[in-house]
């Protein structure tokens, strides 16, 4: 029995040192969250190069269906979130034409950040006298790679622990080397631009074939929503098949998978304590316990000057993230509650009357709902005439009450109205409003576009790595 752990722990450690050796490492992220839990950035690279920096042959373009393209873009955002104890994982996925805040560049679509943020930092290399082209690159990629999890962080409100990339070619071979992906398909499909030609129902994929079933978006009923939720079943099928003991128990298999993960795969993990004690939480990973969600759209086809793009509301988004990450506490006993502030009482005395000025219907009645929660009077709930900017005015001496009103609508501009008595606060809402109650897109669910009105869909259950979910 000695020699058996002496030798299983021998193998396992020389795997170990042998992926640490000729793995390409970055250090992007800070690492160590202060909850215990591990927040990891996987990001899928539109690339034409290894992991080293080396291109790659032509042969090989052509076989994946590449392509050719000069842009540092980023395919695939995943942000996958795993809590102290190790017993469930959720990743969140940004899509790639998600309009977002990039740091010092202003609102541009996520998969822009990693380029972004590379192209900034040569050319302040440049200024600075660094002309070799390998140093260049490097520095580069190194800012792309913390430009893009900053935008992340500032997105969801996380703290990101770790960092891996993955290339276009290294995607490949690490289905192939894990013996390929299970994945469902509710229909047949053919797509000249990724290569995609798959019949309907469940297969297996790798290589190539898997490359081009996760990079398609045309010809989809959804476009890139479609491709990340495609995405999201292909990390399902992966996880099943790596975690059921078929590639890690498998030493050829095992072996393989290393080597393609050195060819291909960027990875900020810490020091080798900080690998292991991952590696440890991994272990403790089921299937199941595995979820992959998008995170919420607010509009599926927004005009910005970068092109049509995926309109985000960055508070729905932490809202998602934190109810997805963060656990709920133990039932607090019951605490004295502050007295109110001279403008909660005054809002909370003050008659608000709810107008809907937009093509939505029922929108009032949800807002009223929103504000009686906050222990607001709520008087006449009705129609108005259509108007694309929401206001709330008030009456004399209701200007605190309207501020207040304001705050819990989310920032809606105020505004005195000489029409109104006192103590009466009206809320009148445009088609841009925002708010509590305001129309959005789900992450998941169907999108309909109805003139101008956007009604939310139910949202699908998020995808499991329990077992093949059929997608688009």
């Amino acid at each position: 029995m000695s020699l058996v752990i002496l030798l299983v722990t021998g193998y396992g450690w020389s795997n170990y040192r042998h992926l640490l050796n000729g793995l390409a490492t970055s250090d992007v992220a800070d690492g160590g969250g202060a909850d215990g839990a591990v927040d990891i950035l996987l990001v899928g690279m539109d690339s034409r190069t290894d992991a080293h920096g080396n291109p790659l042959p032509e042969e090989v373009l052509r076989e994946l269906h590449a392509g050719s393209n000069d842009a540092s873009l980023t395919d695939t955002v995943i942000m996958l979130h795993i809590p102290n104890d190790g017993t469930s994982a959720v990743g969140f996925s940004f899509p790639r034409d998600s309009y977002v805040s990039i740091p010092g560049q202003g609102n541009h679509k996520i998969n822009s950040a990693y380029g972004r943020g590379k192209e900034t930092e040569i050319a302040s290399q440049q200024q600075s006298g660094v002309t070799d082209p390998a140093a260049l690159d490097r520095a580069g990629n190194e800012a792309g790679r913390k430009m893009l999890l900053r935008t992340v962080e500032n997105l969801t409100g996380s703290s990101i622990d770790h960092y891996a990339e993955v290339n276009l070619l290294g995607f490949a071979k690490i289905t192939e080397s894990v013996g390929g992906v299970p994945v469902c398909l509710n229909s047949a499909t053919s797509d000249t631009y990724s290569g995609a030609d798959f019949q309907a129902g469940q297969q297996t994929i790798a290589g190539p074939a898997a490359l081009a079933f996760v990079r398609q978006r045309h010809g989809l009923p959804r476009g890139d929503l479609d491709r990340v939720v495609r995405q999201q079943a292909f990390l399902a099928g992966l996880t099943q098949t790596a975690l059921s003991g078929g590639v890690l128990a498998n030493p050829n298999k095992l072996r393989e998978l290393i080597n393609s993960v050195q060819d291909s795969v960027v990875l900020d993990l810490g020091d080798d304590t900080d690998v292991l004690s991952f590696a440890e939480r991994l272990r403790g990973l089921a299937g199941g316990a595995i979820k992959f969600d998008t995170i919420p759209i607010e509009d599926a086809a927004y005009d910005t000057p970068d092109g049509e793009a995926l309109k985000i509301d960055p508070r729905a988004v932490k809202a998602a993230v934190r109810a997805a990450t963060v656990p709920p506490s133990a039932p607090a006993s019951p605490t004295p509650q502050p007295p109110p502030t001279s403008a909660s009482q005054q809002a909370a005395a003050a008659r608000v009357d709810v107008l809907n000025g937009t093509s939505t219907s029922g929108l009032a009645s949800k807002v009223q709902d929103q504000l009686k929660t906050q222990g607001l009077d709520v008087g006449t709930v009705g129609n108005t005439s259509k108007r694309s900017s929401s206001v709330i005015r008030y009456g004399s001496g209701s200007e605190a009450a309207a501020q207040e009103v304001a705050s819990l609508m989310g920032g809606m501009p105020t505004e005195a109205s000489s029409s109104l008595s006192s103590g009466r606060v009206q809320v009148i809402i445009g088609s841009d409003y925002d708010g509590p109650a305001a129309p959005r897109f789900s992450s998941g669910g169907a999108m309909a576009l109805d003139g101008t009105a956007r009604q939310q869909e139910p949202a699908e259950a998020p995808i499991s790595a329990a077992g093949i979910p059929c997608v688009n």
